[in-house]
């Protein structure tokens, strides 16, 4: 006869069971990411919204992006568990430590990409959902299989890395405009010192996973420091475009122009003595630098 202990054990290891898994599935969508695919469409929307926010929509927009980056996040994991498999960084992700299978992965990406796609149709309207779809299709159709073939991926996997604050700008106004393009501008240009920092920092972890990111295909790393310096000045130059076409103040303007001089310092340094460490220091920088830009655009609003 089993137990009271037996049976109490046994519901504990259970439950303990379920709660792994379901923290592998909330890990296939990296919440992470998701949270600043969120934080730009949230600015998108509130700078693209007129004086009468209406945040109840704002709330159905950030749901429905939510669950769509997700769900496209888990199944670009999906379609990468045998790269991440051979990387060090990645080879303990629930796909290639086999504590999910692909098929569970697949269809957990698949129904979560299209609720959240469908979710926005509704709740945001089509336009929005759209762009949405379209950042689904360019990361998974392009940019996923282009690492393995071209140095390019980071700059074409830009693309939809930069879409979703337009997306939250349609998803209030109902239709594009310059600010969705100066939006679109600083997104596309902040990955490029960023995603280049991080393939400096593991280029020996993508090019045992055959991934071609610039830094694997340039051994001197010449032109990867050169793009690295190159990038953030444009994205210096581009920081300062909010103000100039009259989304925001004078008070956002001064403020991005010092927050681009200090990571325009960082990747100098990283560009003059390449090393890990300095590496680190501009994903680091990228990483401060891009939401401080983000807050400090949305309470200098021109309303």
């Amino acid at each position: 006869m089993t137990s009271q202990t037996e049976v109490v054990r046994d519901g504990v290891v259970a439950l303990a069971g379920t709660r792994r898994r379901l923290a592998d599935f909330l890990a296939l969508a990296k919440p992470r990411v998701v949270l600043m695919v969120v934080l730009t469409t949230l600015v998108g929307y509130y700078l693209g919204a007129s004086t009468d926010l209406d945040y109840l929509r704002l709330v159905h927009v950030l749901v429905g992006t939510a669950l769509a980056a997700g769900g496209t996040l888990a199944l670009n994991q999906f379609l990468e568990r045998d790269v991440d498999a051979r990387m060090l960084r990645t080879r303990a992700r629930p796909l290639p430590d086999g504590r999910l299978q692909p098929g569970e992965a697949a269809a957990f990406g698949g129904l979560v990409t299209v609720g959240g796609l469908a979710y926005l149709v509704v709740a945001a309207g089509p336009a929005a959902a759209a762009i949405t779809a379209a950042i689904s299709v360019l990361y998974l159709g392009v940019y996923t299989p282009l690492k393995r073939v071209s140095p390019l991926c980071t700059v074409l996997g830009a693309v939809p890395g930069a879409l979703p604050p337009v997306a939250g700008w349609i998803a209030a106004r109902g239709e594009l405009g310059v600010g969705a393009g100066v939006l679109f501008a600083i997104l596309f240009l902040w990955q490029l010192p960023h995603t280049l920092a991080i393939a400096r920092l593991y280029r020996e972890d993508y090019a045992r996973a055959g991934i071609r990111v610039l830094p694997v295909v340039d051994p001197d790393g010449g032109s990867t420091e050169r793009q690295i310096v190159t990038g953030c000045l444009a994205l210096h130059a581009a920081g300062l475009l909010p103000t100039l076409v009259g989304l925001t103040g004078g008070v956002y303007f001064f403020g991005a122009l010092l927050l681009g001089a200090l990571f325009l310092v960082v990747c100098v340094a990283q560009a003059l003595r390449p090393s890990e460490p300095a590496a680190r220091r501009v994903v680091i920088a990228s990483v401060v630098y891009l939401p401080l830009l983000l807050v400090l655009m949305a309470l200098d609003k021109v309303s």
